[in-house]
């Protein structure tokens, strides 16, 4: 087996594009010209154009201790499309930046485009541009979406009304529990080598807990709920991406519609192996599920009317109902208790300077 690296100096920038992009194929008939002149050049005569862009950085959005490369790719990727099915649109290109340090070689970008290229052939996705960078502070990933979608069937987060039924697909906090699980092994590993075991083999046990870690490192974005809700002739009024927790999401559209909303407890979707962790960490289950962010489902408002349309839909629960704004942002407990909700969700400008906006 060859383990030589190669320096990725050997190849220059442009040497280095070449080299990741050569086998590119365009799928798309909006994707007139891809990568190899200054520009890409896209056609949408008679569709809205949706852009999203993300920025990834080392240290603050990933750990490479137990981030595998081609797996931050995908998860790269996976996130953008995400934005444009949360606006119930279609991802089409992706044009991505990245920035290295000298720790890198030829090999380990190419995993990282691998996980890309992956994401984007299971989505019909052209890859169609980007920019390497060298970088002082690590390594970055910055991909931009373009997306396309019918001007009548784009979907805003202004749009719930009152006694809207909130809805949200799969279930939520498994990310966060994959990645308390993921940090738990690295302080062990740490604390291994602080005692001066780093020699020993460390293979951590994660039998048992397979999900909620591929729900941290290879999250799915949810082109199937887009798909499944077109077919059943629903058109969601307000819609947004779980990235950063139910509840901050879920105060966005109640912010954006003027509304208020009221999420039911013993509805929230959860999966075993996320109560499970929860409960050996001693962590409250409903609260990780409410704030944890990174799952990555979809949080979505439809027309009471569409009640017994939705009800069945394979995947997607029925969590509660928008209600008039003064009545605020409620959770009811099991036991028939309200509380206000709270955007505790992941905040970026807690401790950095830049956030999505």
């Amino acid at each position: 087996m060859n383990t030589t690296k190669t320096d990725i100096s050997t190849l220059g920038e442009f040497g280095l594009i070449k080299h990741l992009t050569q086998s590119i194929k365009l799928e798309n008939s909006s994707s007139i010209k891809g990568i190899g002149d200054d520009c890409a050049v896209l056609s949408y005569p008679d569709k809205q154009v949706l852009i999203t862009s993300d920025i990834l950085m080392e240290g603050v959005h990933f750990d490479l201790t137990y981030c595998p490369l081609k797996h931050l790719g995908y998860k790269a990727a996976m996130v953008n499309f995400s934005d444009v099915y949360a606006m119930n649109g279609y991802p089409r290109q992706l044009v991505v930046n990245i920035a290295v340090d000298r720790r890198f070689s030829v090999e380990d970008i190419e995993s990282i485009y691998s996980g890309i290229r992956l994401a984007c052939e299971q989505h019909h996705v052209d890859l169609v541009g980007g920019d390497t960078s060298s970088s002082l502070t690590g390594l970055v990933i910055s991909p931009t979406c373009i997306g396309e979608g019918d001007k009548e069937s784009i979907v805003y987060r202004n749009g719930a009304k009152d006694t809207d039924l909130i809805c949200v697909s799969g279930n939520l906090g498994a990310a966060y529990m994959g990645l308390q699980l993921l940090e738990q092994e690295k302080a062990v590993y740490n604390q291994q080598v602080k005692e001066g075991k780093k020699d020993l083999a460390f293979q951590p046990d994660f039998t048992g807990k397979e999900y909620i870690l591929e729900r941290q490192l290879k999250p799915e974005a949810r082109r199937d709920i887009v798909e499944t809700l077109k077919k059943a002739n629903i058109l969601p009024t307000a819609m947004m991406d779980i990235s950063d927790g139910l509840s901050s999401e879920l105060m966005h559209i109640c912010e954006s519609s003027k509304t208020g909303c009221l999420i039911y407890e013993e509805r929230i979707p959860l999966d075993y192996q996320t109560a499970a962790m929860a409960e050996h960490l001693n962590m409250n289950v409903i609260t990780c599920a409410l704030n944890g962010g990174e799952d990555y489902e979809l949080l979505f408002t439809v027309n009471l009317a569409d009640y017994d349309s939705i009800k069945n839909l394979e995947d997607i629960r029925i969590i509660g109902r928008i209600t008039k704004p003064e009545l605020g942002c409620k959770l009811e407990t099991r036991d028939g208790q309200e509380f206000e909700l709270k955007a505790q969700g992941w905040n970026p400008l807690k401790t950095q300077e830049s956030a999505e906006i």
